[in-house]
């Protein structure tokens, strides 16, 4: 056997014992604990950073710290860092653009990538991308002010070229306890439907996207969505 041929091979197994070590912030999150149950699931290292020191979630590496007091030190050494940080009184909802912002700060010309659980409001509607979903009329007025804050911060984001992003919109119906069901589109950003005419996905199967995209960094300085199939 060639030599080149012996590297390959080496190189190949080297890539099946690899490890991703990933951390998830605002892990207590119903979302975040669906993405942490995954990682795991695939026999990814997780450590879970929240607030307090009450762990709900099935890591074991777990750390009682608020998002805006990580540091640097708190976030090296990971493949990937999960956001699942989520307001809903309109007082808080300023915190998501700066919660977001911190972790880039921290994470600013680093290898590690960023993933944010996004909302499905400031998908777009139309080909010009000037309309989102929740610029409609049927829009539910409750979830408006969730909304415009996760907009504005996919907008900040964008606006980052030091830090690898990706922001990852659910279906516009995000059930916490729908099916795991294995399947689903992948989409961009455009509110997108099913077969079924269905704009759904479960929180299981937003999870394994999520998970899947951490495998692949297929999107970098993006942002995808996710519907179920």
């Amino acid at each position: 056997m060639a030599a080149g041929e012996n590297n390959l091979i080496a190189t190949k197994v080297a890539e099946r014992r690899y490890v991703m070590k990933i951390a998830v912030v605002a892990a207590n999150g119903r979302v975040a604990q669906k993405v942490i149950k995954e990682a795991l699931d695939r026999g990814f290292e997780v450590k879970a950073f929240s607030r307090g020191d009450d762990n709900k979630t099935a890591a074991s590496d777990y750390v009682g710290k608020d998002i805006m007091e990580l540091t640097k030190d708190d976030l090296v050494g990971f493949d990937a860092v999960v956001d699942g940080f989520g307001a809903w009184t309109d007082d808080e909802q300023p915190m998501h653009v700066k919660t977001s912002q911190h972790l880039c700060d921290i994470l600013a010309g680093t290898e590690t990538r960023l993933l944010i659980v996004g909302g499905a409001g400031s998908l777009y509607v139309n080909k010009e991308h000037t309309i989102q979903v929740k610029d409609g009329a049927d829009f539910p007025a409750m979830f408006l002010p969730l909304a415009n804050a996760q907009g504005q911060e996919l907008d900040e984001l964008r606006k980052r070229d030091d830090v690898k992003w990706t922001f990852i919109s659910p279906a516009g119906d995000f059930q916490a306890d729908g099916e795991r069901s294995g399947e689903y589109i992948l989409a961009g950003e455009e509110l997108t439907l099913n077969d079924k005419g269905e704009s759904i996905i479960s929180y299981a199967d937003y999870a394994i996207a999520m998970v899947d995209e951490i495998e692949n960094g297929d999107h970098i300085r993006q942002r995808i969505s996710v519907v179920r199939k």
